[in-house]
């Protein structure tokens, strides 16, 4: 048997190459017990039992470590809702609120008016501009994709760390567009998240060596008409793509006896690394 080999925990004799998605520990074929994200082994099914200490110790646990819960669509809900809520208060207001939430670095209302942007210290333009669309082609491709990706990433992740993964993804697809769209090029980011949980994706279907030919044919077609179409801002969907991807391996490869402090410290970096970039574009903006 090879050195390296790793044995399933229950049987020692046998190689395998699939963890239990509570424990972490190698379980083989005979050992598997399907669950909703991945397989379980026999000793969590039985008796519920998670890992750390106080009320949720016992608590079901997802791959990443988060806590189970009764409705895993719920952050998929809320993210849903305020996308669809935000397009139909832009599409009642005309481009009066639009215009105050877009991304744009800089740019001047009229020829005598004022400048403003993200250069001007409206960071907040980052946020908002992830759940902004204006067609309602986009919004539903979007809201389809969302719906789509995220439950079974909200399942895997828990809760919290699946909205950290989303909004971190958002604001690197806005980052990149601060960075290298024209300073008045007016860009709505919606997309930059939806890229970040199709990167997640793919990340979370290799841990648990699932098929990953769906959702890289998926990933190479939205890329293609990322590049190919007009009036598409290739920019927030890279970045999304980008932050998601190394969010999400950082949460689901974290070694389980460190798995908080690591998870912690690749959020930490992706933030830091998106200040980073806005602060040199405003920077040279300035």
């Amino acid at each position: 048997m090879n050195d390296q080999a790793v044995c399933c925990y229950r049987h020692p004799d046998r190689e395998t190459g699939i963890r239990c998605t509570r424990c972490d520990r190698p379980i083989c074929p005979e050992c598997m017990v399907d669950a909703s994200v991945g397989f379980q082994c026999p000793e969590c099914v039985g008796s519920g039992s998670g890992t750390g200490h106080g009320p949720s110790a016992n608590a079901p646990r997802t791959i990443a470590g988060g806590v189970q819960t009764a409705d895993p669509r719920l952050v998929t809900k809320v993210l849903l809702g305020i996308n669809v809520a935000l397009w139909i208060a832009v599409m009642a207001t005309g481009t009066v609120l639009l215009d105050g939430l877009e991304l744009f670095g800089r740019a001047a209302l009229s020829d005598f008016g004022p400048l403003e942007g993200v250069a001007e210290g409206q960071w907040y333009r980052l946020l908002t501009a992830m759940f902004l669309h204006q067609a309602p082609m986009h919004l539903a491709f979007n809201m389809l994709s969302l719906w789509w990706l995220g439950p079974p990433l909200e399942m895997a992740l828990g809760r919290a760390r699946y909205l950290a993964l989303y909004l971190l993804a958002g604001l690197g697809g806005s980052a990149l567009t601060y960075l290298v769209a024209a300073p008045n090029q007016p860009s709505l980011g919606a997309s930059g998240a939806i890229f970040g949980l199709l990167g997640a994706t793919a990340v979370l279907l290799r841990r648990l060596k699932y098929d990953m030919r769906p959702v890289i044919i998926l990933l190479v077609l939205n890329l293609i008409f990322t590049f190919t179409w007009s009036n598409i801002a290739w920019e927030a969907h890279v970045g999304g793509l980008v932050v998601g991807t190394a969010v999400a391996y950082g949460m689901v490869h974290a070694p389980r006896g460190k798995r908080l402090l690591v998870q912690r410290l690749t959020c930490a970096v992706a933030l830091l690394a998106i200040v980073a970039v806005v602060g040199v574009r405003t920077l040279q903006l300035g």
